[in-house]
């Protein structure tokens, strides 16, 4: 495949997400990913190697992310590595060793906008997709990520 294909396809994904977190695609466009009964999106995207690759790689994209990076300036990163990995871990079916705040207490102070949201959201993708994980698993990831948005946004 081209890069240029490739591009355009990325952005093309990108723009379709946006849309989406702004409720401006209809839900029928999400892509259900296809996980097996026994599988959980955690065991199909390779388990915890998979999910301490991806918090570190997303981490090093919202910290080089203008839009967001202020938002960390006082945060004890290694820590926020730690809740992360365990956040996603049960949030993609896998064991549940999370014991942080919910979504809204943990975001509440923090005055977030759409704008917020949908650059965590494209930094998650991109992490997601430099780590070739599939298509349908990083719309499952998306549709995790817009379940809670209303919280995140405490709306």
């Amino acid at each position: 495949m081209s890069e240029a294909v490739t591009t355009e396809k990325k952005e093309g994904f990108i723009s379709k997400l946006i849309n989406k977190l702004k409720g401006e695609a209809p839900m029928s466009e999400v892509v259900e990913p296809t996980e097996t009964k026994t599988e959980s999106i955690f065991e199909q995207i390779g388990g915890e190697a998979a999910v301490n690759a991806a918090v570190d790689i997303f981490y090093r994209k919202v910290l080089a992310d203008d839009r967001i990076s202020h938002f960390f300036d006082t945060v004890d990163m290694e820590a926020q590595h730690v809740k992360q990995k365990a956040f996603l871990t049960m949030a993609f079916g896998g064991p549940n060793s999370y014991s942080g705040k919910d979504m809204r207490a943990a975001h509440k102070h923090m005055n977030l906008t759409e704008e917020h949201f949908n650059a965590v959201a494209e930094n998650l993708v991109g992490t997601l997709e430099e780590l070739s994980v599939p298509q349908n698993l990083i719309d499952g990831v998306v549709d995790i990520a817009l379940s809670v948005k209303d919280d995140v946004l405490n709306k």
